[in-house]
């Protein structure tokens, strides 16, 4: 018996021992734990809840760090969000506060005030959302990882590729429709294959700035790394064109001798410059400009004794004069009308740029254009003038053509798939085709516009692409979704940012502010609607005119002769106290 007793006390304290064991590593581990989350994340007071208003932005900071959140009260409900656009980092207190979401100034991507996802492009990432306590006594607690605070941007939630799936996406075109599409996918639940095909032998890159910048760094200017599309299993054949489509099959024919078989397709495949049929056009030093490989072409044959000539008034004529400025012994730029960007700012805004531009040495040649390419006599296949078709011979080192472009769109002649005469490809609200499973989208899609009446219209804009690219993922996944979006673009000369917003030709401009000052905005008007507004150095009325468009609203000419700032929601007052008393008069367009 007394064996037994003891037998059983020495089990129990074993037993007992044990427990007191496991009790003490779940307690320090619970301890660790606790201490890695406290360093892990951050939390504190911010403010109270009654020092922000209705339709308010207030950047703060939030504890023991530098960096800062955002905070938003829309609705009489707080949200907590990253601080900077993930484009290029513009502050987005400064930016436009829409209905449930908040637009960057400078570029005019788009985030949901809510959930921080980016809704609109330029970018690919969202911003991170962190959590928000209202005590008792009013005080608004947010908590955030600190390394959502570092980096400020986050990719959304990406599916994983299912080897069992054999559905396959084929997105033709290697640009930020293309990129935006192929990992919108992966974030919509498309769990099958997805290939991309890639004219340049590059991954998508940010084009905007090959105009901007001739030393152009193609890998540091990705959209996304290699192992970003490795992770996601995203195939890329790069250097690679389609040549042919058959949809009776399913088939994208490539140059490479593969025979591509898809379930749906995008096509994407962008615009190419268009080179005018000028005697001498073969000449070695003629230059267009739309990939980075034009870009580092140019920029290795700049230097101080080469003349440069460039021939259009276009957007990207006007960026690569700005980019040559200091690299060469001159700059001449020739071209038919009698300011540059008449067609999109207006004669006035037009001539004030052409000023800016001469005031740094560049020449216009006005009402003109080039008759013939002329080559050195001891070189003939290299270019030495140029002669103009009023006879004047100008010396030319290197011509660069910035005269628009065409489309990417012979390769789909002989397909079924309905093109316009342009090259254009025709589609709905959904960005399909005539045929079922191939949509389109970017440069090449003749697409309705929302805010202009659902005007169809092709558009080359950088940002329009982008978002174009998450449509067609999202109406490919079966998650029907039509057109949403408000054209937006901009431009960049001499540290000077021009923005647009909107679309369609006006019958006049009003103008407010300075053009002397390169400080004002416009109003583009027809049939006493305004359907555009320009600006400079006027952040962010025209990312607010974006807004008003988005949300369904009219501007009309009357009312902002009554005011010219009563359709903001929330005005800033800072940033438009300059323009209060100074207005010119209309002009027509």
């Amino acid at each position: 018996m007394l064996r037994y007793i003891i037998n059983a006390s020495y089990l129990l304290y074993i037993l007992l021992t044990k427990y007191v064991v496991l009790i003490w590593r779940y307690s320090v581990a619970r301890l660790i734990k606790g201490s890695q989350e406290q360093n892990d994340y951050i939390e504190g007071v911010v403010c109270n809840q009654q020092d922000i208003n209705e339709n308010e932005m207030k950047l703060l900071p939030l504890g023991d760090t530098k960096n800062k959140i955002l905070l938003i009260k829309q609705k009489g409900k707080l949200h907590a969000i990253g601080n900077k656009c993930t484009h290029y980092g513009a502050m987005l207190h400064t930016g436009a506060l829409g209905e449930g979401r908040i637009r960057c100034p400078w570029h005019g991507a788009c985030f949901n005030i809510k959930t921080g996802d980016i809704e609109d492009y330029p970018g690919l990432d969202s911003l991170p959302c962190y959590k928000i306590h209202v005590d008792e006594a009013g005080l608004v607690h947010v908590k955030a990882k600190r390394k959502d605070l570092d980096i400020n941007k986050r990719v959304k939630a990406m599916s994983a590729h299912d080897p069992e799936n054999t559905k396959t996406v084929v997105i033709v075109g290697g640009g930020p429709a293309g990129a935006t599409c192929a990992e919108s996918l992966r974030q919509e639940g498309f769990t099958g294959r997805i290939v991309m095909v890639c004219r340049e032998n590059a991954l998508p890159y940010d084009r905007t700035k090959v105009s901007k910048e001739l030393d152009f760094n193609v890998q540091k200017k990705a959209l996304r790394a290699p192992e970003f599309y490795n992770k996601h299993t995203i195939e890329r054949k790069l250097g690679v064109e389609a040549i042919g489509l058959d949809t009776t099959q399913n088939i994208v024919k490539l140059n490479n001798n593969e025979n591509l078989k898809y379930d749906d397709l995008f096509i994407c495949t962008g615009s190419k410059p268009r080179i005018p049929n000028i005697p001498g056009n073969n000449l070695s030093n003629i230059f267009v400009l739309r990939d980075y490989t034009d870009s580092l072409s140019i920029y290795s044959q700049l230097s101080l004794t080469k003349h440069v000539v460039i021939l259009g008034l276009s957007f990207i004529a006007m960026e690569v004069a700005a980019s040559c400025i200091n690299k060469c012994a001159s700059i001449t730029v020739i071209g038919r009308d009698t300011v540059p960007l008449r067609a999109i700012f207006g004669a006035d805004i037009g001539d004030r740029i052409k000023k800016e531009l001469e005031a740094k040495g560049i020449k216009f040649i006005f009402q003109n254009n080039i008759k013939q390419f002329i080559p050195k006599k001891d070189e003939e296949n290299v270019l030495d003038k140029v002669e103009l078709i009023d006879s004047q011979i100008l010396p030319a080192d290197i011509v660069i053509l910035g005269l628009g472009t065409t489309l990417y769109t012979d390769w789909l002649k002989e397909s079924v798939v309905k093109m316009r005469n342009d090259g254009s490809i025709l589609v709905n609200k959904h960005l399909k085709t005539n045929v079922q499973n191939v949509y389109a989208g970017g440069d090449i899609a003749y697409a309705p516009i929302y805010g202009s009446d659902n005007t169809l219209a092709t558009i080359g804009h950088y940002s329009l692409a982008h978002y174009h690219g998450k449509v067609a993922a999202q109406n490919i996944c079966g998650k029907e979704t039509p057109l949403k979006t408000i054209p937006f673009f901009w431009i960049n000369l001499l540290g000077k940012n021009y923005r647009y917003a909107g679309h369609g030709k006006p019958t006049s401009i009003k103008i407010h502010g300075s053009l002397d000052k390169l400080e004002f905005f416009a109003f583009y008007i027809k049939d006493s609607k305004v359907i555009g507004m320009s600006s400079v150095n006027a952040d962010p009325i025209v990312s607010n005119f974006a807004n008003l468009l988005y949300e369904g609203r009219t501007l009309t000419e009357e009312e902002i002769n009554m005011d010219p700032f009563g359709w903001i929601r929330n005005k800033p007052k800072d940033a438009l106290t300059k323009f209060k008393d100074t207005f010119l008069v209309d002009v027509k367009a």
